[in-house]
């Protein structure tokens, strides 16, 4: 348990930068103000935003692509202190693409890395490491020694994150090697910093709290008292936590969220505030954790990164219990078990379970009521040879009676109704739920599949571990698209090529070279033949963007999928070089053999072309449209 709640609180902790202004606010205080202030402003945000647009649209209309780029970096630094992370990647994405353009290798690779860290917050691991390891290239090819070591630092970070601390400290290591050697001080304390983090999962707590020390004393040597020294004392906080020295976390604690406060960044004030709460959870002050944890639950949602949200959700279900509040307990229990597939379904097995059990209830009910009647009615036909005034007496009362178990009937369907109608609307919360869980799940795939292919170093290899990435990537769209969308059953196929298109080729980095176009119209299927058709068009796109266009030559690849008849038509098409009929695939032969396999579970046919390019025809039979 105690390695779970670990977990919980450092997965959150691990900032990129922190609001600074060291505070040594007494925690009473921090208690009246902490949770209801709103946090004050920069005065100049607006006037900031609007210089680095007009920056740009100078530096565009007199092409001085250097200041464009700083520009371009600068706005993303603001949307990350202040909107959202999609937001700042939008930016670094622009920057990267000029960069590339003029060939300005030095600030490529240092966007890259800024990137690295925005990817790292949005929980997109794998986009991340691919980040980082572009960066590595360059700063290699051009001998920076400086740019190597950051380079170490984030890839330790990553390992981090999938519970690689050994490795991760290792990684560390090599760059403090570099730093100590040429005198590079500031990166050398973030190294520290992120060794101290690994050593805790490790359990190395009196070596963690030496190499946090370290690190804090090297940001104050060379005077840097913001964001890298805010996010030192946070760390500092956890370790401790963990070593049970209880008023020393609360006060770096309080440090942060203090600094936090008075620049004016919500997000950075999560943090501390989330750990002040564990800290009171394991001293076992349920009620005074509770207003934190609560709040760290708030920021998340608003700031946007709830990537550990459900983990919050756990400590507040925790709270709840022990303070005997049952009720809020069972309510945030449900939302942490949302984070885990397997539940999500036992659950959606459950809810349908009951709702059958109250069908059969409001059935049995109305065959009752049915029996009732008629004894009612045979009563009616007995006291007929009464004599009439004892047939209307109880025709009068068979009527109220019935009428009145009608009304109480169709009152208690009503409301069965409604809570069909809740439940429904609850279940297919569920299954969105589902669907974004397996998306998530197969990115992580690709990211450890990223991970273990930067690590080879054979071209094949690497090669076949770059097609398995896409082939999961075919899939995670479809799973997005499903969660995203407004029927759970069916994907509209057109939009999903368009985005799987978008993926493959920033893949293969030919968003310049090659252009795809889906002429078709818009079409649903349901998703057991949106799959296969997917990694069909996965592998047909893999294959036209490695031998279609060689030596960079430019071209286009078309998509169609069409209904005609009771037949689903499937055709793709490229300008490339072509090839001859019959000639022998290139490559291994496997993603010609799954395309195959994939037709023949469709019950579809193949056929090629090779005139002005490739074309592939897939036509498959008696089908029908979700």
């Amino acid at each position: 348990m105690k390695r779970l709640l670990l977990s919980a609180v450092l997965a959150c902790v691990s900032w990129s930068s922190l609001p600074q202004t060291p505070s040594q606010t007494q925690e009473d205080t921090l208690k009246s103000s902490y949770l209801n202030e709103k946090l004050e402003k920069a005065q100049d945000t607006l006037l900031e935003y609007n210089t680095f647009k007009k920056t740009i649209q100078l530096s565009l209309k007199n092409e001085d692509f250097k200041s464009l780029g700083e520009a371009y970096i600068g706005l993303a630094k603001w949307h990350e202190d202040h909107t959202v992370l999609d937001s700042s990647i939008v930016y670094l994405k622009k920057a990267i693409s000029l960069y590339k353009k003029e060939e300005m290798s030095k600030p490529l690779a240092d966007t890259y890395l800024l990137l690295v860290v925005n990817y790292s917050g949005t929980a997109e691991y794998d986009k991340a490491s691919e980040a980082v390891y572009k960066a590595l290239a360059l700063y290699e090819k051009t001998d920076d020694q400086r740019g190597v070591a950051q380079c170490y630092t984030k890839i330790s970070d990553l390992l981090y994150y999938s519970d690689s601390y050994a490795e991760g400290a290792e990684y560390c290591k090599k760059a403090i090697a570099i730093q100590e050697k040429n005198g590079y001080e500031e990166d050398m304390a973030l190294s520290y910093r992120r060794l101290a983090e690994n050593q805790l999962f490790l359990g190395n707590l009196e070596e963690s709290l030496a190499s946090m020390n370290h690190a804090i004393d090297l940001y104050k040597k060379i005077g840097i008292t913001d964001a890298p020294l805010l996010a030192c004392y946070n760390g500092r906080g956890n370790i401790y936590k963990y070593m049970e020295r209880y008023d020393e976390a609360i006060a770096d604690y309080n440090f942060c969220y203090e600094g936090a406060k008075k620049i004016g960044l919500l997000r950075y004030t999560m943090p501390p505030t989330a750990n002040i709460g564990h800290v009171y959870i394991l001293q076992g002050k349920y009620a005074e954790a509770l207003p934190y944890n609560l709040r760290a639950i708030e920021i998340m949602k608003q700031i946007g990164n709830t990537k550990n949200l459900w983990e919050n959700y756990m400590h507040v279900s925790n709270i709840y219990s022990e303070l005997g509040d049952y009720k809020n307990a069972l309510e945030y229990h449900e939302l942490y078990e949302q984070g885990h597939t397997e539940y999500l379904n036992t659950i959606i097995a459950r809810k349908d379970s009951e709702l059958q059990v109250k069908y059969e209830t409001a059935q049995k009910d109305l065959e009752i009521l049915d029996q009732e009647a008629k004894i009612a009615q045979q009563r009616k036909t007995q006291f007929l040879y009464i004599g009439i005034a004892g047939l209307l007496a109880v025709i009068l009362f068979g009527m109220y009676f019935t009428l009145k178990n009608i009304r109480k009937k169709r009152k208690a369907l009503s409301v069965l109704n409604i809570e069909l109608d809740a439940k429904n609307k609850q279940n297919e919360l569920l299954l969105k739920e589902i669907h974004h869980r397996v998306k998530n799940n197969l990115e992580m795939v690709k990211s450890l599949i990223a991970l273990q292919s930067a690590k080879l170093e054979d071209g094949a290899s690497k090669e076949a571990m770059l097609a398995s990435q896409n082939r999961v990537q075919s899939m995670g769209i479809i799973h997005q698209k499903l969660y995203q969308g407004e029927n759970l059953g069916s994907i509209e196929m057109k939009d999903y090529f368009i985005n799987l298109g978008e993926g493959v080729l920033d893949t293969f980095n030919a968003e310049e070279k090659v252009k795809i176009e889906c002429a078709m119209d818009d079409l649903n299927l349901d998703v057991d033949t949106a799959v296969p058709i997917g990694l069909i068009v996965n592998e047909l796109l893999t294959n036209a963007l490695k031998y279609a266009f060689p030596e960079g030559a430019k071209g286009q690849i078309n998509i169609s999928l069409v209904k005609e008849n009771n037949d689903l038509l499937l055709k793709v098409t490229d300008n490339g070089i072509g090839k001859t009929e019959g000639s022998k695939p290139k490559g291994t032969g496997f993603g010609t053999q799954l395309i195959q396999l994939l037709t023949q579970q469709l019950n579809g046919t193949i056929s090629e072309d090779y005139k002005n390019g490739t074309a592939v025809f897939f036509n498959f039979k008696n089908f029908k449209i979700a």
